[in-house]
């Protein structure tokens, strides 16, 4: 086995050693291996070799009696990984050293085949292309979950009023169905988004060797096949020297934790004393090492601080790229641990925040306490004046008039008198009580996409289709 920096076997030798005499030094093999990041594509870079065995059969580079030992072996090692027998050896420079370094002690000889026609370029790219065709289905499947659990919630709270915000001031009414409905369509563009970008993903790099493919009668269309590729890169060069779908991958995940980090945004808000709109459960909240009424929305507010991590990720990923001459250079090594990195964090994010939003309970009493405040009905004066005639340019006016008496008053809108709203406009009657009524405001906005019983329903059962055809 190679001792940290030591080459005493070798089938354990790193790939390229061939043309040194000397080992490296020890700290420059700690310094270049990567198996502690790409250890996850150990699963991925044998399937990548199961097919390339069978395509390298397909062609007679090896004949059928050696594809099938081959295949057993790579089977055999991808059993005992799975099971736990067999351990990474991380005295391996990387995943795909340690598997063909095991295949041969495994099978002898026959093990040194299976890299015949193939550059760790091109086996690189292939292999995070199968891992983020495996692992991008996973992060869509807890998208949706999560989406399900805010239709649940909206289910319920279809007439649960609350006010709307612009610029965090008191705007207009709205439902915390149709508050969290918006939720849910952010996350549904991040589904997409994630579908979208498997399209790129889904093309084979495999023959495309260093660089300039393979004087091996390679069939790279035959191998696409085996891995259920939709295609192939039409440039060899262009297929080990790009990382954009490395690159689109983070830029997703990054708009996904930025949707995210924005809704815990609000929770906290919302779980403060001055809202109290929600009640976290004490199984998603901490409490304070020196005050003991503390209940604190810890888990919002670390989703939300780990958006930076994530941001950061896709900016070292634009980086590494940055003015990269063709093809594959070695700083590309990097794009894994970024790209992990984000996945796991914003894997883990959407769970939490699952767990947390499906918990939580909801102080309907304050929602509509208030909606009381902060004149959210005034539009509806001013749209009540439209439907009498008058330009809303006019009855924008109209209603700025009543606010201010309201203000002066220290009263709601709903309670100036008939006289005072007369003293406004003389088009006023008795019936803008009604018009003006919170949950008539409410449900007056029946506009495709509005907050009223009606429209949200409609957006439910949008949502529901949506996830229910990408699942």
């Amino acid at each position: 086995m190679k001792e940290h920096g030591t080459l005493t076997s070798d089938n354990h030798a790193a790939l390229w050693h061939g043309r040194f005499e000397e080992g490296p030094d020890a700290d420059a093999v700690a310094f270049e291996t990567s198996i502690h990041i790409d250890e996850r594509m150990a699963i991925d870079d044998i399937i990548g070799s199961m097919a390339h065995v069978k395509m390298l059969s397909h062609v007679n580079l090896i004949t059928v009696k050696e594809e099938e030992k081959i295949l057993s072996g790579l089977k055999s090692i991808e059993d005992d990984l799975k099971s736990g027998s067999l351990k990474i050896d991380y005295s391996a420079e990387d995943i795909h050293s340690f598997i063909e370094a095991t295949l041969t002690d495994r099978i002898g000889e026959e093990g040194k085949k299976v890299h015949t026609g193939r550059s760790r370029n091109d086996q690189i790219a292939l292999d995070e292309r199968l891992y983020l065709k495996r692992i991008i289905p996973s992060i869509q499947d807890s998208i949706a979950t999560c989406v399900e659990a805010l239709i649940e919630i909206s289910e319920q709270n279809k007439n649960t009023i609350i006010p709307g915000f612009t610029h965090m001031q008191h705007a207009q009414p709205v439902t915390l169905a149709h508050h969290l409905c918006a939720w849910a369509w952010s996350l549904v563009r991040d589904y997409q988004r994630l579908g979208d970008s498997l399209k790129r993903i889904d093309l084979s790099p495999i023959g495309a060797g260093a660089l300039a493919g393979s004087g091996l009668p390679l069939d790279r269309a035959f191998e696409a096949a085996e891995l259920e590729f939709n295609g192939i890169i039409q440039n060899s060069l262009d297929a080990v020297s790009d990382r954009d779908y490395c690159i689109e991958i983070a830029s997703c995940l990054s708009i996904l934790q930025m949707h995210l980090s924005r809704f815990c945004e609000e929770i906290v808000l919302w779980s403060t004393s001055e809202f109290s709109f929600i009640d976290l459960s004490e199984k998603w909240s901490t409490g304070s090492s020196i005050m003991p009424q503390k209940k604190n929305p810890d888990f919002a507010e670390l989703i939300r601080g780990r958006t930076g991590k994530v941001y950061g990720n896709l900016i070292a990923l634009l980086t590494m790229m940055k003015a990269l001459p063709l093809a594959y250079d070695r700083d590309m090594q990097e794009d894994k641990e970024s790209l992990f990195a984000s996945i796991d964090t914003v894997f883990s994010c959407v769970k939490v925040f699952t767990k947390m939003i499906a918990t939580a309970k909801w102080n309907k009493d304050k929602m509509s306490d208030a909606c009381e405040q902060g004149f959210l009905n005034a539009t509806d004066v001013a749209d009540y004046l439209v439907c009498k005639g008058m330009p809303f340019r006019t009855a924008h006016g109209v209603s700025a008039k009543a606010v201010r008496i309201a203000i002066d008053k220290k009263c709601r809108l709903e309670d100036l008198s008939i006289d005072e709203f007369k003293s406004c406009s003389e088009l006023f009657e008795d019936d803008i009580y009604q018009k003006i009524a919170i949950k008539e405001c409410v449900n007056t906005r029946m506009t495709i996409g509005g907050p009223s019983e009606k429209a949200v329903s409609a957006q439910i059962e949008e949502l529901r289709k949506i996830i229910k055809k990408n699942n």
